[in-house]
């Protein structure tokens, strides 16, 4: 498999065709993806505003895959710090594995995170690179104020399980309060939507701004 700088630097080369850099961009997101592949898009979408149509901006491609990548390198320097400290208590006897488990390891299926795979516009409003140094700080055990994903300070949703109640972020829908049966549930988003009208880009208008008509067309 090539590797997440060989397609960076298809997204950056401007003699490929506009589809070919797009799709690089999506490979790019199968290396890493801090907010999971299709949230991940949907953000980057937004915050390097990728128009409907490629050809009206070509350069959001690059803003796109740049703010990925800078938020790479944060996440590859944190893991290989924790590589190496995981290693030295192996060789010190402490096989267990610290709970909870770094940000980058949690599963989608029982994770507080879970509605950004279940509903993909529900994720943090962060810069990748500014997710990644507030999961890094809390990581090295920083208090930080408001929701652990993305700092809103603002008073919980609750959301009904039919058997409970869940207490989800106000700015990403990440659990604050789980269900008290202590399973994880699905997320039924408010907004029907589809993986293929994210990649094409439903959402946006063809300059790039968020498309006001979305999801009525």
């Amino acid at each position: 498999m090539t590797s997440f700088l060989t397609h960076r630097a298809r997204v950056h080369d401007s003699f490929l065709p506009l589809h070919r850099r797009h799709s690089a961009l999506r490979t790019c997101l199968t290396c890493f993806a801090p907010y999971g592949l299709r949230a991940t898009y949907h953000h980057l979408t937004l915050s390097a505003a990728i128009p409907r149509r490629l050809e009206a901006d070509p350069d959001a491609l690059v803003r796109a895959v740049e703010e990925l990548h800078e938020a790479r390198v944060l996440w590859r320097a944190r893991a290989e710090e924790y590589t190496a400290q995981r290693r030295a208590e192996k060789w010190a006897g402490r096989r267990a594995v610290a709970n909870p488990r770094p940000w980058w390891l949690r599963s989608w299926w029982d994770g507080p995170h879970r509605a950004w795979y279940d509903a993909p516009f529900h994720h943090p409003s962060l810069r990748l690179p500014e997710y990644v140094r507030r999961q890094n700080a809390m990581l090295d055990g920083a208090d930080l104020p408001g929701c652990p994903a993305c700092g809103d300070e603002r008073p919980p949703v609750s959301n009904s399980t039919g058997h409970g109640w869940v207490e989800l972020c106000r700015g990403c829908a990440w659990v604050l309060a789980p269900c008290p049966c202590g399973q994880r549930h699905q997320v039924v988003p408010e907004t029907p939507f589809n993986w293929n009208g994210i990649w094409r880009r439903a959402h946006m208008s063809d300059e790039g701004t968020p498309n006001a008509h979305w999801p009525a067309v």
